[in-house]
């Protein structure tokens, strides 16, 4: 295919392909970014970076990760996969799909322009006020901020009506709601997410720019405006979004275990059940990120509470993988390999952020490097394994080909040596009181060595990355080929070519239960449990 026909393309497949080498990339410029921080902290009052490049590079890290990978990798996952998985031929509105990822594409551009255009912006990816307000900030680089997650916001709010009307109008014959494939459901619960929490932010963003550019004074205390204001319509917006980053990420979990368990998903109700019920309950728990702001105490004993409370649908989901694995045919493929770390390491995040509930602890440890160490051990140890499990499964039907397994193992251990060594350390910095969002800090005992062995496991996880993308360019040229199916799965996509034709199937399989290929491989034993046999 050429490049205009690339470029002009509405094949959900070829844009959910670009939504994931778009996010590469920023993923490299994001690590690029970790790597300078990193050095500037590597030691006691280092001068690698000045205060103000520092701020910057620290805002662009944080807000390129989320909003430039984290979530168009999901999504483009997510528009690949569902109509696959579901046996349609495309996404319900394809033009829109198009639209959705290049206002990706525009709102990366316009926030790296800043750099160009009189500095970036340097206020955190949380952009506090009075931070990011014209007094603190005068060179326009939160301008660029806001506008470009304006685009950002436009296009993930496109994309999350375009998977909603897939999903309830393109199913197959015979897939009902309660045949789903888990990563499905996942991401059709995300898509309601996104819809209710994104017009937050939007309309944060909508208020900060006119303080910005017309003296609104939203948000500007002196004039009658609320700082706090900003951090409630932020929140309202940012603790959701730790769902949306990681629900889809749970669905890839959810099809990647019992595959190389060769069990069915444990407790299948159990696990969409808890999916609703997370959904619900983070739109509850915003003042989790706020309780060192002086909001009274019944505030804070009932957001207390409900951040406790949505620790449980999650626990749900982590015993149901666990649960699946017992007793199962354990295949430990790098897929396999990367989901069992992804339990492990999600499980540390949870616990750390159930703890940052109690009000005191948080109260102590808010705005140390408590948090940065819980935040990461979420998200990267939560989504990004998942990312990475699902790139080694799904990769195959991608390309048609097999990622190297022996580079697989190798990719694996770096990342997972890499990763702990990175941010376990932060917890003890964080109890030893070393602030966040510091440039720099004195030599005080434990400090230096800390941050270095957290900077050495940076190196380490950067090398990863290469040695991951490394594996893909020689896949994609040498690789073995993989065959419709080398994983022996039950999902309708891998009943389609490897890669999939334009129009996905030739014949779509008969779903009869909520695993269509299994039945398709094994007849008699689908019509008996068909009958009430199982």
């Amino acid at each position: 295919m050429t490049v205009r026909g690339w470029l002009s393309t509405t094949d959900h497949k070829k844009i959910g392909i670009l939504y994931m080498v778009t996010a590469l990339f920023f993923f490299l410029v994001g690590g690029l970014e970790a790597m300078a921080m990193r050095a500037q902290l590597s030691l006691p009052n280092l001068k690698v970076l000045a205060p103000e490049t520092y701020n910057q590079v620290f805002t662009m890290h944080g807000t390129t990760m989320i909003f430039l990978v984290v979530m168009p990798v999901l999504i483009g996952f997510g528009v690949y996969l569902v109509p696959l998985m579901i046996g349609a031929s495309d996404m319900a509105f394809p033009r829109l799909n198009a639209l959705s990822f290049w206002l990706l594409v525009c709102g990366g551009l316009l926030l790296y322009f800043s750099f160009l255009a009189g500095g970036a912006p340097d206020a955190g990816w949380f952009s506090y006020t009075p931070l990011s307000e014209k007094t603190y900030s005068p060179h326009p680089g939160v301008d660029y901020w806001a506008l470009g997650l304006l685009l950002l916001g436009a296009g993930t709010i496109a994309s999350a009506i375009n998977f909603i009307v897939t999903i309830a109008t393109l199913r197959a014959p015979g897939m009902t709601i309660r045949r789903l494939p888990l990563f499905v459901w996942m991401n059709l619960v995300n898509s309601v997410l996104i819809l209710f929490a994104l017009p937050a932010l939007n309309a944060a963003l909508v208020m900060l720019l006119g303080d910005r550019l017309l003296q609104a004074h939203f948000f500007d205390a002196a004039h009658g405006g609320s700082p706090v204001l900003w951090q409630h319509y932020f929140w309202i917006f940012g603790h959701p979004e730790v769902y949306i980053m990681v629900l889809p990420a749970f669905g890839m979990i959810s099809e990647i275990i019992p595959v190389f368990s060769r069990k069915p998903i444990f407790g299948y109700g159990f696990v969409a059940a808890s999916t609703l019920a997370i959904a619900f309950l983070s739109y509850g728990v915003w003042v989790h990120h706020m309780f060192a702001v002086a909001l009274g105490r019944i505030f804070l004993s009932v957001f207390a509470a409900a951040s406790m409370l949505i620790a449980v649908p999650t626990g749900v989901k982590i015993f149901a993988w666990a649960a699946t694995m017992v007793g199962g045919s354990i295949r430990f493929t790098t897929a396999m390999l990367f989901a069992v770390a992804f339990l492990l390491e999600f499980t540390i995040g949870g616990l750390s952020g159930v703890g940052f509930a109690i009000v005191p602890i948080d109260w102590q440890l808010t705005d140390t490097y408590f948090v940065v160490a819980h935040f990461h051990y979420v998200l990267f140890g939560g989504t990004a394994f998942a990312l990475f499990a699902g790139a080694y499964y799904w990769f195959p039907k991608i390309s048609g080909r097999l990622l190297n397994e022996k580079l697989g193992r190798w990719n694996f251990w770096m990342v997972v040596i890499g990763f702990n060594l990175t941010f376990f350390v932060q917890h003890f910095l964080g109890l030893l009181g070393m602030p966040r969002r510091v440039y720099t800090y004195p030599d005080l005992p434990w400090w230096g060595l800390l941050n270095l062995i957290s900077t050495f496991g940076a190196v380490i996880l950067g090398l990863a990355a290469l040695v991951f993308c490394v594996n893909i360019f020689a896949s994609l040229a040498f690789g073995a080929r993989a065959g419709n199916d080398p994983w022996d799965a039950w999902t309708l996509e891998w009943a389609a070519a490897s890669p999939p034709p334009a129009d996905n199937f030739e014949r779509v399989p008969p779903v009869r239960s909520r695993r269509p290929l299994w039945d398709l491989k094994n007849p008699q034993a689908a019509d008996w449990a068909a009958q009430g046999g199982a």
